[in-house]
């Protein structure tokens, strides 16, 4: 038994194939219609009257025709125009081969890192690995630099703040140009204030452009705030109502008095209030630890977008009618130079045949 589901046709299984326009097929019956109520049309031939018609219809064999005549195609033609009709149409629904599902995975989650760049970050009280010792803003530089790469599946976004907040950039999945901006930021660049709480309030206005759910803020900061318009816990409650949770990590000097010491009282109600965490950071290695303790509280999140490509075949169609159309027309020629063939044959011998008639009625006079 013939299965029709398994057949293909130029690598296409007809299983796989859907129409965008189905309701064209509805045109199919038009041709019918304009058969049954459209006016015949009658082709005129020239005809001359003659008095010895009788006579001349015997010489030259020809048969007596009316001056109007209907066009009638043969049964090849009928077939040929059906098939032709049919691909027009299959092609004006626009067929589309559905190909196999394809499914990708994207981040579901956007994460904005906040970092101060407040004069205090030139203080040079953090050690490396090798040794050296650097200030606050190269070493968070360094261990960003790390925590970046381990959220290659994550969009990162940067703000820098200091007298008051800036987008160093947006949301992106290009780790490589976010590490760039990241380098490419100073110590005093954005003032030499904290705007701790505008900061947060910035990154507010970023997170109402993203459709993601999922939204983390890491705040980075040696200091107290004392240049934002809002205070940090305002913002922070702000925050919570947008689902934003934050993570606010102090550095530097604990001993530290004045502006430059962090309160870490406010840093913990800011977590508290978006459901987040608060750390505190004395050098490179706790600095590590605490992103490593955010990659394993904030894992990787994945949302699995699947979809099957459409590519349109409706050129098939009319591939097959062109094709259809060139055999009827070399179909239609060879018909033609076999009948002229034919012509040529029958007007010879009915010429030999006037002239023998023409030839006894002369030696008959």
């Amino acid at each position: 038994m013939l299965n029709l589901t398994s057949i293909s046709f130029f690598g296409l299984n007809f299983t796989s194939i859907e129409f965008a326009y189905p309701e064209l097929f509805f045109l199919l019956p038009l041709p019918l219609l304009i058969i049954w109520f459209a006016p015949v049309y009658k082709q005129k031939k020239a005809s001359v009257k003659v008095p010895y018609f009788a006579r001349l219809v015997d010489v030259t064999g020809e048969k007596p025709q009316s001056g109007a005549v209907l066009l009638n195609r043969n049964n090849l033609q009928r077939l040929f125009t059906l098939i032709a009709w049919l691909c027009i149409v299959t092609a004006m629904a626009k067929p589309e081969h559905i190909g196999a599902p394809i499914t990708q995975s994207k981040s579901a989650r956007d994460l904005m890192i906040a970092v101060d760049l407040s004069g205090s970050m030139s203080v040079e009280d953090f050690t490396l690995d090798n040794g050296i010792i650097v200030d606050r803003l190269s070493a968070v530089k360094q261990v960003l630099a790390d925590f970046a790469k381990n959220r290659e599946h994550d969009r990162l976004g940067l703000i820098l703040f200091g007298d008051a907040p800036y987008l160093q950039a947006p949301f992106t999945s290009d780790l490589n140009t976010w590490l760039a901006l990241l380098d490419d930021s100073e110590i005093g660049m954005a003032g030499s204030s904290t705007a701790f709480g505008d900061a947060i309030g910035l990154s507010i206005s970023v997170f109402e452009q993203s459709q993601t759910k999922n939204r983390v803020l890491i705040v980075l900061t040696d200091g107290n705030d004392n240049a934002s318009k809002v205070p940090p816990i305002e913002a922070a409650k702000i925050a919570a109502a947008y689902n934003i949770k934050i993570y606010a990590i102090a550095i530097g000097d604990p001993t530290a008095v004045g502006e430059e010491k962090v309160d870490l009282a406010v840093l913990e109600k800011i977590s508290t209030l978006t459901k987040g965490a608060s750390f505190q950071a004395l050098n490179r290695d706790e600095l590590q630890q605490v992103y490593s303790e955010i990659n394993t509280l904030e894992p990787e999140l994945f949302d699995s977008v699947s979809f099957r490509p459409r590519t349109s075949i409706h050129h098939y169609p009319l591939i097959l009618m062109v094709m259809i159309y060139i055999i009827a027309l070399s179909l239609v020629n060879l018909r033609f130079y076999l009948s002229n063939r034919t012509s040529k044959k029958v007007s010879l011998n009915d010429n030999s045949h006037t002239d023998d008639l023409i030839l006894n009625e002369v030696e008959n006079d």
